[in-house]
């Protein structure tokens, strides 16, 4: 039979090589890799197998097979699941995850720890297998073709691999490892037995090792473990999300974890249900402690996967949570939908809608007891009070443990502010997308103040700290955490010690437009309308303002003609008290900083045209009216700085330039 030689991809071939120079610090973790393969595999065959019973071929029970052979020094996964096709060979194995290679590739960094977590997510964990093997050796059949049609695809990791066809009587996949000189732990049959218990216990099916028994060496002279030939599972077998809670150790959900998203890092939470009513399932939902790094591509797929009273469906069922969801990972195992579902059935389904809505309102109480931990860690804690004066000894114990607690509280205080700065951004959506459960979506949220740099601050402890008499949350937003701190349009907030909540994310504009009030109390931009502190400004300087508003209106309706074409409206403000201009727009319009986000990005934006705020009492405003000469030119430089200041550029940047020039000059 002829070989045919083929290059890796240049990624596959780059990824090799940080693999072969130990990229995963734990070696172990190939195993697990390969036995999740082999598990997936099993998985697609029943699931084609719904339309197609004959893909069982005479062989209608899935496992999983590990053997090793000490003197070839060989390790083999078998399974007897979907199998490979020779291009699906040379496509599979040749090439990382069909999608986003160039963007894996560049996230590449020389860190091992950081590298292995990226490896996972892009889901190119058969690669792992040269940690511990200098040459692999995949010999594979798919369910359904004639036994002459099977595959051999094997490779040293280096440039090419090689591919020719064999006859294969079984269906599936064995992935035959060469064991590097260092991997001598890989061939013990107990070593292997407590990797696959550690890590892949959950599998729920069965996989099976040969059985060993001690025989003695000749004359007495020593003995070894020698395979007797009779398979035994070595895994419980059984899918973890369907057994009882109190069944399942916290070690055993962060491995399933691991091994359903693909994840190095334990999840930062999870929920374990089964809900019993008119529609009855389980849920196994986990929070992630880091987001993937597709999260914000429009092909990135989210969702969870899909089982039918145990039988494996899809994955990445995106109906079954919402898109501001998406980052949750986990299992749904329902006893009511059809096997034959399929994802157009489950948009329309309406146990996929109670399902949904189970789901949505379990991750956002995973959130909120996230959240209350947060805060309770953050509270000072209670003095212990001293009885009469003596100090008890407390017991050594006792102090361990309090100890073990503050450090838990601790890190779970911690948890929060970890979710929210990956995945935050994507909860706002929620705003807009899921009305039922706004108020809570809203709760979860935290922001930057210029009370506080850090995302910290919730609605709700923004209003526990308003003034007397201030009638709204007050906020800006823009491009930059700089930008909004430094914003003219603060000023006179500064001025009096009113919070203002700093929103930098580019979804929060679009995701506010939904919030229009939080418990009773009204939102409102700081950078939209005119500003009205209501009570907090008092008689006299409304006065003022309108006094001066008078005096300076032959300006205004100078500087109106001049800037007719940039500016809808020019007024005198209050909200000013160091700047001489500054821009906003009308109370219900659409700010220039998202009108140039979505320009940015491709879509269809309406002209904005701002309204320029002026302060009449700043110098360079005053020389408007002494200064006829250059007052087209002064009142542009008023503009196109006022324009700067939040973030846009002046649409002929030249011209500004050469009119600044000129005055310096």
């Amino acid at each position: 039979m002829s070989k045919n030689t083929h290059s890796f991809q240049a990624e596959v071939a780059q990824l090799l090589h940080l693999v072969t120079h130990s990229l995963y610090s734990n070696k172990e973790i190939f195993l697990r890799e390969l036995i999740s393969n082999a598990s997936d595999a099993c998985d697609k065959l029943r699931f084609e197998a719904l339309d197609n019973a004959a893909l069982y071929e005479d062989a209608p029970n899935l496992e999983v097979r590990v053997a090793f052979d000490k003197k070839a020094r060989t390790l083999s996964i078998t399974d007897n699941g979907i199998g490979l096709s020779q291009q699906e060979a040379i496509d599979h194995l040749g090439t990382i995850a069909k999608s986003g290679t160039r963007e894996f590739m560049s996230r590449l960094s020389g860190d091992q720890k950081a590298d292995a977590q990226l490896i996972g997510q892009f889901g190119v964990g058969f690669y792992s297998g040269f940690i511990v093997a200098d040459r692999i050796v995949v010999e594979s059949r798919r369910a359904g073709l004639p036994a002459d049609q099977g595959v051999r695809w094997s490779s040293t990791g280096t440039g090419d691999f090689e591919v020719e066809t064999i006859t294969r009587d079984k269906r599936g996949t064995s992935v035959i490892l060469h064991l590097r000189e260092d991997a001598d732990e890989f061939l013990n049959g107990w070593k292997l037995k407590q990797v696959i218990s550690k890590y892949s216990d959950h599998i729920s099916l069965p996989i099976l090792m040969e059985k060993e028994e001690w025989k003695e060496g000749e004359d007495d002279k020593g003995g070894e473990m020698v395979a007797t030939g009779e398979w035994e599972p070595v895994n419980k077998a059984s899918a973890l999300w369907t057994r009882a809670k109190k069944d399942v150790t916290e070690e055993q959900y962060v491995e399933f974890y691991k091994s359903i998203s693909h994840d190095y890092e334990a999840p930062l939470a999870w929920s374990h249900n089964r809900v019993e009513g008119s529609t009855e399932y389980t849920q196994l939902l986990y929070i992630p402690a880091k987001a993937p790094m597709d999260l914000w591509n429009r092909d990135h797929k989210g969702g969870l996967k899909l089982y039918v009273k145990r039988v494996f469906i899809m994955d990445e069922a995106e109906a079954l949570l919402p898109s501001y969801l998406r980052f949750v990972k986990g299992v749904i195992d329902s006893a009511d939908l059809p096997l034959n579902v399929s994802r157009e059935l489950l948009q329309e389904s309406r146990d996929v809608k109670a399902i949904r809505e189970g789901s949505t309102k379990r991750v956002l109480s995973m959130l909120e007891d996230l959240a209350k931990k947060a805060v309770a860690a953050a509270a000072p804690a209670a003095e212990s009070p001293a009885a009469d004066g003596v100090t008890d000894v407390v017991d050594k114990k006792e102090g361990e443990q309090a100890d073990a607690d503050a450090a838990k509280a601790s890190e779970d205080a911690g948890k929060y502010a970890k979710f929210y700065a990956e995945f935050g951004s994507v909860l706002k959506e929620g705003l807009g997308e899921d009305f039922a459960n706004r108020d809570r979506i809203a709760k979860l949220l935290r922001f930057a103040s210029t009370t506080s740099d850090a995302a910290t601050v919730s609605l709700a402890d923004y209003k526990a700290r308003m003034k007397d008499g201030q009638e709204a949350i007050y906020y800006i937003t823009a491009d930059t955490l700089a930008a909004a701190k430094n914003s003219p349009q603060l000023e006179v907030f500064k001025k009096k010690g009113i919070e203002v909540l700093l929103m930098t994310d580019r979804v929060d504009e679009w995701a506010l437009s939904y919030l229009t009030e939080f418990d009773g109390t009204p939102l409102q931009s700081v950078a939209k309308g005119a500003v009205d502190l209501g009570k907090l400004q008092d008689e006299t300087e409304k006065k003022a303002a309108e006094e001066a508003a008078e005096a300076f209106k032959p300006v205004l309706e100078k500087l109106k003609a001049s800037l007719k074409d940039k500016a809808e409206d020019v007024r005198v403000t209050t909200r000013l008290v160091d700047s001489p201009a500054c821009l906003v727009v009308q109370e219900h319009g659409m700010s220039t900083q998202l009108a140039r986000m979505l320009k940015q990005a491709g879509q269809k934006a309406p002209e904005v045209k701002p309204v320029l705020e002026v302060n009449a009492e700043h110098p360079l405003v005053k020389k408007l009216e002494r200064d006829e000469a250059h007052f087209d030119d002064l009142a542009n430089i008023l503009f196109d700085q006022a324009l700067l200041a939040e973030g846009g550029l002046p649409e002929d940047p030249a011209a500004y330039v050469r009119r600044v020039n000129a005055l310096l000059v």
